[in-house]
């Protein structure tokens, strides 16, 4: 082997490009969300200002909620209410396949960029616990279905003050985060999977044909509405969250 032959081999890459931009930036981006997630439960109160509920705590489930969806847990729960529905969509989110590739490629550097070499010295794949759980991942869209319902439910409940219909700029904060989340959602490969999979020809399935094809032009912009959705739920539960606290005054539109 000639001397050129091992220089390639020893280097991490031949790129001379700021190629590090992307995965540092989407790191900052990820690590972000999470602290911001964890230091939302961590507060477990200014999720609720009328008729606002935060999307990280729909539904409600506990009796101790500010506004329980549905008191299905007694006041026996002392964590944050949020966690007994939170790991659903966060789950849906870490085993996501556009979610495993930024995430891979940011933190674990596997591979860092196009043309650089991973960070590890060996590929192990999802072959071994825990990345073997990523094969949940179509089960977590399941169960993401039905709170996304109740995510659209309060939506719709962000229309009423006091009974009474009005708009407030609470209220179209959520409908656009509802309309977010259920793109992404609608874009997963396992919704395409729910609507295509295990047919023989979609064309003897006429309207689960129709509606693969809907979902494979959503797949197509998948990576921009998982991106858009992940800053429309914390956008919105900030918002509350201040509106809540008294920081801020919910505009009333109408």
């Amino acid at each position: 082997m000639n001397a050129k032959v091992l220089l390639l081999r020893d280097q991490r890459s031949l790129r001379t490009d700021r190629w590090w931009i992307a995965p540092l930036a989407t790191a900052i981006a990820l690590a972000a969300f999470v602290a911001y997630v964890a230091w939302a439960l961590w507060q477990d109160a200014n999720y609720y200002a009328a008729p606002y509920l935060s999307p990280f705590y729909s539904p409600c489930l506990s009796a101790r909620c500010a506004h329980a969806t549905a008191a299905l847990v007694g006041d026996w729960w002392t964590l944050p209410p949020a966690l007994l529905v939170l790991w659903v969509p966060l789950g849906l989110r870490a085993t996501c396949y556009y979610y495993r590739k930024t995430y891979y490629r940011s933190f674990f550097l596997s591979p860092a960029a196009c043309a650089v070499r991973d960070a590890a010295a060996s590929y192990q794949g999802e072959a071994r616990f825990p990345l073997t759980l990523q094969n949940l991942h179509r089960y977590f869209f399941y169960l993401s279905v039905p709170v996304l319902g109740f995510v659209w439910h309060d939506a719709f409940a962000a229309f009423r003050f006091d009974g009474h219909p009005g708009i407030g700029a609470g209220s179209l904060v959520l409908l656009v985060n509802a309309a977010l989340l259920t793109l992404f959602a609608a874009s997963c490969n396992s919704c395409r999977h729910a609507c295509g999979g295990h047919l023989k020809s979609l064309h003897e399935a006429p309207v689960r044909h129709r509606a693969w094809r809907i979902v494979s032009r959503l797949n197509e912009r998948h990576r921009e509405y998982a991106w858009l959705s992940l800053a429309s739920v914390a956008l919105a539960d900030l918002y509350i969250r201040l509106v809540a606290c008294g920081a801020i005054t919910d505009w009333r539109i109408l």
